[in-house]
């Protein structure tokens, strides 16, 4: 039996949203088989199992974010434009894939070795040496507040995934319908730059 390609995107579209939704441990084939629109059996014959399939969903997952937040990071910009270039392309990264933050935070509470390792193994992760350097360079010539690298990268990382993370709860606690909080998220990148600006720049 030929594998139809349409069928195996179907499958990859279904295990997406179950695997970035409740994690590799809390997926099930036979949900994903469901929202596939096909069988278990049929599910099993794409993939042979869970593992396998949670494989092809990480990669494709991590293949293109990673790559553009270390194309960022090694551009030309300075140190304030490149940080508000990586807000930019994370943000975009996790519209892109609003579900990302809770896998994430799956994976590291289930099983937090296993990810990570994978995450070296499959694509590494972005050189943060130079702008790190470059952050510090920055402070010792006065063009930017005193900060520990370590601690601004926390940061700008909380206000960037924590709205993502956080989603049903500043919904509700908000009173937002689906339209009030897109609106929100639209200026979401703007009011993160704004922000380190204004911490940053003396």
């Amino acid at each position: 039996m030929q594998k139809d390609h349409s069928t195996e995107q179907k499958i990859k579209d279904a295990a997406r949203l179950v695997f970035l939704q409740k994690g590799y441990a809390g997926a099930r084939m036979e949900e994903i088989a469901a929202h596939a629109g096909i069988t278990k059996a049929m599910l099993h014959y794409y993939f042979r199992s869970k593992e396998k399939l949670f494989e092809v969903i990480f990669d494709e997952v991590f293949r293109s974010a990673i790559p553009r937040i270390s194309t960022v990071l090694t551009s030309d910009l300075d140190t304030i434009g490149k940080i508000e270039a990586f807000v930019d392309a994370y943000i975009g990264i996790l519209m892109e894939n609003p579900h990302v933050p809770i896998f994430i935070l799956h994976e590291l509470n289930s099983n937090p070795e296993r990810f990570v390792q994978k995450i070296k193994e499959k694509h590494g992760f972005p050189d943060i040496s130079v702008i790190f350097g470059e952050i510090m360079n920055s402070m010792m010539e006065g063009k930017i507040r005193a900060y520990h690298p370590f601690h601004l990268l926390m940061n700008v990382l909380g206000m960037c995934i924590f709205p993502f993370a956080a989603r049903p709860m500043l919904k509700a606690v908000g009173g937002m319908d689906e339209a009030g909080w897109a609106a929100i998220m639209a200026d979401r990148a703007a009011e993160v730059k704004r922000f380190i600006r204004a911490a940053l720049v003396i």
